[in-house]
């Protein structure tokens, strides 16, 4: 027998959990919907859900990286030069050139912890 699967959560861990909380509060324009301070909070995005947790001390080494994580949140925007614009007014400007393809553009960026972000405007 196959599980069936309700909903999707892409979660984050942070030691650093109030400052990706906020990060993530500016850079989407709105609160989370579930917020338990300095432990875990929730967005409610379009078609996700997007979890920011602080591990346990018990198994906090786990969450240690010294590599950045192969797993990218992309999220896509109605306007790139604006979304680019909007992340560097929070201190985190995307490090590279925008990136041309036949789905659209596309940058990168970083969050506060150095998890992976991809703008992605698709073609019109």
């Amino acid at each position: 027998m196959l599980f069936q699967c309700t909903d999707a959560i892409v979660t984050l861990a942070s030691v650093n959990i109030e400052n990706l909380v906020v990060f993530y509060t500016k850079l989407l324009g709105f609160e989370p919907a579930t917020l338990i301070p300095n432990v875990y909070a929730e967005f409610q995005l379009p078609g996700l859900k997007l979890g920011i947790f602080k591990p346990k001390q018990t198994n906090s080494s786990e969450f240690e990286n010294s590599v950045r994580s192969k797993m990218s949140l992309c999220l896509e925007v109605s306007d790139l030069e604006n979304a680019i614009a909007h992340l560097s007014l929070l201190g985190y400007p995307p490090p590279g050139e925008i990136i041309v393809a036949s789905h659209g553009k596309e940058i990168y960026a970083y969050d506060p912890d150095g998890n992976r972000l991809i703008l992605h405007q698709s073609k019109n």
